[in-house]
């Protein structure tokens, strides 16, 4: 009974806390940022230096080369504010790594965590430590143990150094590539198809590697879930929910939708702004099709790895539903919903955020809040238009790799006037 009542107390606590108008999360965190890169970079020059010890001549500078700049890269990332330090959900990362860790000795102790302002349901971890858990999983996956599984598997690439093989393997394939190009230069028959053939067979050799990574970080995560007091199941759950996910949301939007928010009292909305342009005889990318038509993937199917871990585990063969969100998790995943335009609107991804603050509008989600934000995307993509860069931040119509729904938004888009875009921006800007 009481359990009941706290699970009750903590949902009603959320709904009177977005009742209110919702702020984005704050990252005036200088000092935080600054700290982090200090030991960053500390222990990135001592692994480089690890890394030349024990791999000499070519294959220990390039290794070196490689994390130098990602060193360099990632630094970049943290001054740009990608980011984010003691947010409320470090937590719950560090409470589901600590119970992993309870019957699992192996994970590594020295796990530093960063949260990600990306909307996509990923995680990854460096070579010194640092885990980096993007916001967009608490908003897609349903539960703890989801979160639990998703970090389970990253720390089986982990502790089987996949990362570091990648690199051994491509700096190896280098070298053979090298030899194969001056072959080629060698001789003036048919040169282009024998370089696709060099390319064809590096892509497969990357995907068939891929693939068994995957599979190993599946299985040893696996093992290292089951150890500790989670739900088996939702290891497989997680894997479906995963595959679910689409980076542009493929939910429709109504053609009532568009006519609603742009029915404006300066601007009435206008039916040839809907007009669409027929884009079937462009040819985008011959280059990329050809690779397609080769069945190349980067990434194994989902299907085949659970499939894979349902023949290693007997006990994964039985599906059961997703199991309920815990009240703390629910906190969680509506704060990653909220901070679903904020991430948007850092990455610049004005475009996305207008289609996807319509979603949430045509769903009567927050609706001052997406007013806001809407307003806001516009702004820039006014700003865009008026300074001749707009194929920046707002995609291009692509038929074979877009759902109707966003096609259709991106005809909407390019149908409008600079002035139209303005008057929209000035619109939503005043908070109407």
């Amino acid at each position: 009974m009481m359990k009941n009542y706290i699970t009750f107390l903590l949902i009603f606590i959320v709904a009177v806390f977005f009742a209110q108008t919702y702020k984005p999360i704050d990252t005036a965190d200088y000092k935080q940022r600054k700290d982090f890169i200090k030991n960053y970079s500390l222990n990135n020059e001592l692994l480089v230096k690890s890394l030349k010890a024990k791999y000499s001549g070519k294959t220990g500078g390039e290794l070196s080369k490689i994390y130098n700049e990602l060193g360099k890269d990632f630094e970049k990332q943290v001054k740009n504010k990608d980011f984010i330090f003691n947010s409320v959900f470090d937590a719950k990362v560090k409470d589901i790594i600590g119970r992993l860790r309870k019957n699992n000795p192996q994970i590594p102790e020295d796990l530093k965590i960063l949260i990600a302002k990306d909307n996509t349901p990923n995680a990854y971890c460096f070579a010194d430590g640092t885990f980096v858990i993007n916001m967009g999983l608490f908003n897609w996956l349903n539960n703890d143990d989801q979160l639990a599984a998703v970090i389970s598997h990253e720390l089986g690439h982990k502790m089987t150094e996949h990362t570091l093989k990648t690199f051994l393997g491509l700096i190896n394939q280098n070298q053979l590539d090298k030899m194969v190009v001056q072959d080629i230069k060698s001789t003036k028959e048919n040169r282009n198809q024998r370089a696709f053939s060099v390319l064809k067979n590096r892509v497969y050799k990357k995907g068939s590697e891929n693939r068994k990574q995957e599979m190993q970080a599946d299985s040893l995560g696996y093992t290292v879930f089951k150890n500790s007091d989670f739900t088996r199941t939702e290891f497989i759950n997680t894997l479906k929910r995963l595959e679910d996910f689409d980076t542009i949301s493929p939910k429709e939007l109504k053609v009532e939708t568009y006519k609603k928010f742009f029915n404006l009292p300066k601007q009435e909305f206008k039916d040839k702004w809907l007009k669409k342009e027929d884009f079937s005889l462009y040819n985008y990318d011959h280059f990329k099709s050809k690779l397609n038509k080769d069945s190349l993937k980067s990434h194994p199917e989902i299907t085949l790895r659970i499939d894979h871990l349902k023949k290693l585990f007997p006990e994964l063969k039985t599906e059961v539903a997703d199991e309920k969100a815990s009240g703390s998790y629910a906190v969680l995943e509506k704060t990653a919903r909220m901070e679903t335009l904020p991430n948007l609107y850092h990455a610049e991804d004005y475009g996305i955020g207008i289609y996807v603050s319509l979603q949430f509008l045509q769903d009567g989600e927050e609706e001052k809040y997406y007013k806001a934000w809407l307003g806001k995307c516009f702004l820039k993509i006014y700003e865009a238009r008026k300074n001749y860069n707009l194929n920046r931040y707002l995609d291009r119509v692509d038929p074979k790799n877009q759902s109707e729904s966003y096609q259709q938004f991106l005809n909407f888009m390019w149908n409008l006037s600079l002035d139209e875009i303005k008057n929209i921006a000035d619109h939503y800007q005043k908070g109407s």
